[in-house]
């Protein structure tokens, strides 16, 4: 069977307002996280990855307590019999060459989250938010999660900011030595994709995983997995991960890279979005070297290959534009949508035409189709800005960066 996966969903408060990722929505909570998935998203798994934090905590057990969620054997908990939850953690570590790097570690049961929340405490100066720095390497890390039950994968791995590949290492052999063979995957970040990883050869054997990384409820499963299981639980999901007994990531869903907010090289003097062939090393338009380095830029750089050579294993990377990037696809009209189809994954991906058009009107009923499609033009993001897609009256100015 096949199942829908986004595995690394930010939390912003706790129910009773306690802060945990200050940058997010503050109506993200974890139980407001499974209702989304259930009611709008059509997620089958998502994977919480702030769970750590002890207001946190206590929300899961409050879940528990009420009976809306129930711990499953085989790991993860049930939403309303719709939606299993997997509990992780995003966690900052930092290299001997000063480089940051964040990890997701990801539990079987409540109890080894505690225990992992309990020792995480002794290193982190606030427990209670998330993605906080331990001041532990990314080995070190592991060595914890591993000791607690947990499965191990780096974070969003091409940013320039806080990732393995962008600011702290060229091999992950040489950082990880012998625990790299024990993690399954790494997770590409929104500036990424299949087809640039797979220019990695040390990366061939790990399996590849597109999250949403959502601050926001609208954000959750703009990037997921379609993961070939046999149930929806924790014990399942690691084995897809492992490709054990036909268990497998059957494919990735994600943004076209250049909808990302890293995906070029970014002037920080100027503000122009490198167009010119990577890797770019100086700013085009004004020459400074005070420049943000893009993925696709950083991945040229330690790329083994000229083009990618996706294993035997791999399933196809499948590009798409989530609704909101739609040029005049608003709250209103997102609403309608979801309304007539039941939730985003069908209107991305089943709707026809004819009845997105009876929907919406035909002008955005076609750029949504484009958008499936692959045919939607594009303006590279970078600096932390992200990529968009352009209307008619866009791609008739010439000089905008990045424009395909």
């Amino acid at each position: 069977m096949l199942f829908v996966c986004d595995l690394h969903v930010h939390i912003g408060r706790a129910s009773g307002g306690e802060p945990v990722k200050i940058t997010a929505a503050r109506d993200l909570t974890f139980e407001n996280i499974a209702k989304e998935a259930a009611e709008r998203k059509g997620i089958d798994i998502v994977a919480v990855i702030d769970c750590a934090s002890p207001p946190v905590i206590a929300d899961i057990e409050a879940c528990l307590d009420s009976g809306e969620m129930a711990e499953i054997e085989g790991g993860g908990l049930r939403y309303r019999d719709q939606v299993t939850m997997i509990l992780g953690a995003e966690i900052e570590t930092r290299e001997k060459t000063g480089g940051m790097s964040h990890h997701l570690s990801y539990f079987r049961t409540l109890q080894e989250l505690k225990q992992f929340s309990e020792t995480l405490s002794q290193y982190v100066t606030n427990i209670n938010l998330s993605s906080q720095s331990c001041g532990l390497s990314a080995r070190e890390l592991f060595t914890i999660a591993d000791d607690c039950g947990a499965f191990f994968v780096p974070a969003h791995c091409f940013t320039p900011h806080k990732s393995l590949y962008g600011a702290c290492t060229d091999s992950m052999t040489a950082l990880f030595g012998a625990a790299w063979e024990r993690i399954p995957a790494i997770e590409l970040g929104l500036s990424a994709d299949g087809y640039l990883a797979d220019r990695i050869a040390e990366l061939a054997d790990k399996s590849l995983l597109a999250n949403s990384d959502a601050h926001s409820l609208p954000r959750i499963g703009r990037e997921y997995n379609l993961l070939e299981m046999e149930s929806a639980c924790y014990e399942e999901l690691l084995m897809a991960l492992r490709r054990q007994e036909r268990r497998e990531v059957a494919a990735n869903f994600g943004l076209d890279p250049r909808l990302g907010k890293y995906h070029r090289t970014y002037c920080e003097a100027c503000g122009y979005i490198a167009t010119g062939d990577p890797p770019v090393q100086i700013c085009e338009r004004c020459g400074s070297r005070n420049i943000t380095r893009g993925v696709l830029d950083r991945i040229v750089q330690i790329a083994d290959y000229e083009e990618p050579q996706p294993p035997s294993h791999r399933g196809p990377y499948q590009y798409q534009v989530p609704l909101q990037f739609v040029p005049g696809v608003g709250t209103v009209t997102l609403n309608r949508l979801i309304n007539r189809f039941g939730s985003e994954m069908a209107v991305l991906h089943q709707a026809t035409r004819e009845e997105l058009g009876q929907t919406v009107g035909q002008k955005t009923a076609d750029l949504i189709i484009q958008a499936r499609e692959g045919t939607l033009p594009l303006q590279a993001g970078g600096g932390g800005r992200y990529g968009r897609a352009l209307t008619e009256k866009d791609t008739g100015q010439m000089s905008l960066p990045g424009v395909s």
